[in-house]
């Protein structure tokens, strides 16, 4: 049996004995982020229904609505500081429903189906990922992470992958329609797959958590004017603006990818093992090893006893 096992085994039974509230009287506040959580799993059974329906206006609606909910029920549990695992684990249900289930559901009922047992593979294998993904990210939220990887997320949130895979559905809203031809219908068989691969992959992206922490005070009002530019472009040309957004949130994948290394090299350790041939950082050569003693030499150590005594 392998020996990392039983201390798997060990520790699960020691954080299910642990209780899920520390108080027996919960207060108010700490249930405020959960009803935000079911609100937005509410509209992620929602999407679901319209999907079957075929009322895809509803149902992207309804996603979005749960994205949206999804970002602010976080920042209002840490606000409020009313952080929980029974929080945790129902926001993860709820992603799963609304960012996995729900778009899986939508692109096969609009196009896919036509593909039958492989266009539901594909569907499938996306639903699985987003799956994955949050198990994953659940499994290390207890890892000590530098300050500077929290601003990455590793793979693409679900959230956002929700979002990024009915890039077809907006182009069809556009005029677009990508069903129209066999090849067409084949590029979105990959990339729905393409995007499930993404959400489990180990490529950084930005999350913006650090972004929140403090702000320039001159920065305050053209921030406020930009959100309130996006929600009325979002309200009013829905399907521009979504395209837009899943182009340019593509597109700014290598950028961070970039970026992460660059911040991976400079928050290397100084005393790091060099391998051989290596030069130090200032240009010159590494230094060589020291030479091993010989049992002469050992044999020569001053031990040091308890007590100040020594002997040759």
């Amino acid at each position: 049996m392998d020996p990392v096992v039983p201390q798997l085994e060990k520790e699960t039974r020691r954080r299910r004995r642990r209780p899920m509230f520390s108080h027996a009287r919960i207060p108010v506040r700490m249930m405020v982020p959960n009803f935000f959580t079911l609100l937005g799993l509410c509209a992620g059974l929602t999407s679901i229904r319209m999907s079957i329906e075929g009322r895809y206006d509803f149902a992207l609606a309804a996603i979005v609505f749960a994205a949206l909910l999804d970002g602010l029920d976080g920042r209002i549990a840490r606000l409020l500081k009313a952080s929980s695992r029974f929080g945790a684990e129902l926001d993860s249900l709820a992603d799963f429903v609304n960012f996995g289930v729900a778009p899986a559901i939508m692109i096969f009922t609009w196009g896919l189906g036509s593909h039958k047992s492989l266009g539901w593979i594909a569907v499938m294998l996306f639903a699985l990922a987003s799956a994955l993904r949050l198990a994953r990210f659940n499994a290390v939220l207890d890892d000590d992470r530098p300050k500077w990887q929290s601003d990455f997320f590793m793979g693409v949130p679900t959230p956002a992958a929700a979002i990024v895979v009915l890039l077809p559905i907006y182009l069809w809203h556009l005029g677009i329609d990508l069903r129209s031809s066999p090849l067409l219908l084949n590029l979105v068989l990959a990339y729905t797959m393409l995007i499930g691969v993404m959400m489990v992959s180990m490529l950084p992206t930005y999350s913006g958590k650090l972004l929140g922490e403090r702000i320039e005070r001159e920065w305050v009002l053209p921030i406020f004017i930009l959100v309130m530019l996006a929600v009325a472009c979002l309200l009013t040309y829905p399907y521009a603006t979504l395209s837009i957004a899943t182009v340019l949130y593509l597109a700014a994948i290598p950028p961070t990818w970039r970026r992460y290394r660059k911040l991976e090299q400079m928050h290397a350790p100084a005393g790091g093992v060099q391998p051989e041939g290596a030069t130090a950082t200032d240009g010159a050569p590494a230094a060589p090893d020291p030479k091993p003693l010989s049992p002469s030499e050992i044999s020569r150590v001053v031990e040091i006893r308890p007590g100040g005594e020594h002997k040759r």
